[in-house]
């Protein structure tokens, strides 16, 4: 690294991290964090630490400085924050706004006052306006209206870019950001409130199963197109990323494929095995008409996911039925 310029590159050509180095991953709990610290001591890292929120209270800031002056992480993954979907985002929006802000300034003011190498951010598509051209570019961020119900929740992520586009500038570090599609599987909220909308099907069609329901009732229209990727594929492209690839702007993690919420209900169904009929509610919202995401520069950088849709379904149904007892509720 020698140097910044003044769209936030650094001279810094990214190789293989340090397996023995101490890596900090921020949510190792969540979705994407028990993920991507999965993976990362599959690849032979020795020294992964977590914190859970019982512990360390990352709005909190005085002691988030002090984990940090303690444990001194070389690489650090901030996947924490606070997630829902369409019901929980629009009924929720202080919560979602403060709590996502608060946590990102604290983990990345800290991380700098340590001069962490290396800093993944993990974000949301939803930080696209809602009606980007699709499949949508990284160069599309702030170009239009966002989506009304995360509204809130994106302008969290949005400035968690411009964190680490502000470091890269001011601090020459090589900090990066991932913005990823809609992600399912273990360790997912399966909450009938808080959950996205994978999760939600999931939960529906395997209760509406188990108690011999005629039907199921969805929101909205179910023409809406989403993209989905399982978060084991999800961790594998941060490595990659962390390891592969460096540059100011953004990257979007997803398949470049996308199917119906009413095909991906169907599927659902399916998995389950769920026989009954479904509804459709359409005094509901739909949300954004499609979220499909250009995953040109993931591939320019070498990556492509490899879990298929149904592959990853039957695998998180699995995992959901085994769990089930001790989910959230």
């Amino acid at each position: 690294m020698t140097g910044t310029d003044l769209q936030g590159g650094t001279a810094f050509a990214p190789t293989p991290l340090d397996r023995d180095a101490r890596v900090y991953v921020a949510g190792h709990r969540g979705l994407v964090g028990s993920a991507i610290a999965r993976k990362l001591e599959a690849e032979g890292f020795t020294d992964v630490v977590g914190r859970t929120s019982s512990v360390l209270d990352l709005k909190d800031r005085d002691a988030v400085f002090a984990f940090f002056a303690e444990t001194k992480p070389r690489y650090v993954v901030l996947a924490a924050a606070k997630v829902g979907g369409i019901l929980a985002n629009s009924t929720f929006p202080v919560e979602f706004l403060s709590d996502n802000l608060r946590i990102q300034t604290n983990v990345m003011d800290a991380a700098l006052g340590q001069r962490v190498e290396r800093l993944l951010f993990l974000g949301s598509s939803c930080i696209y306006p809602k009606l980007a051209p699709q499949p949508i570019k990284e160069d599309t961020l702030l170009t239009g209206h966002l989506e009304e119900t995360n509204d809130a929740y994106a302008i969290a992520k949005i400035a968690g870019i411009l964190g680490v586009q502000s470091v890269r500038r001011e601090y020459g570090l090589p900090w990066i950001s991932a913005m990823p599609t809609n992600l399912y599987g273990p360790n997912d909220n399966f909450s009938p409130k808080g959950s996205h909308v994978l999760p939600a099907l999931i939960r529906r069609y395997d209760e509406a199963r188990a108690a011999g329901s005629g039907s199921v009732t969805n929101w909205g229209t179910g023409n809406p197109r989403r993209e989905f990727l399982h978060v084991d594929d999800m961790a594998d492209a941060c490595l990659h990323l962390l390891e592969h690839y460096d540059g100011p702007a953004q990257v979007n993690v997803g398949t470049g494929t996308d199917v119906t919420i009413r095909e991906i209900a169907e599927t659902v169904a399916e998995v389950v095995g769920y026989t009954g009929d479904t509804e459709w509610d359409t005094t509901k919202p739909d949300g954004t008409p499609q979220k499909l995401l250009d995953v040109t520069r993931l591939a320019d950088a070498g990556w492509t996911a490899r879990i298929g849709l149904r592959e990853g379904l039957e695998s998180t149904v699995d995992w959901y039925r085994t769990h089930a007892g001790a989910l959230r509720g």
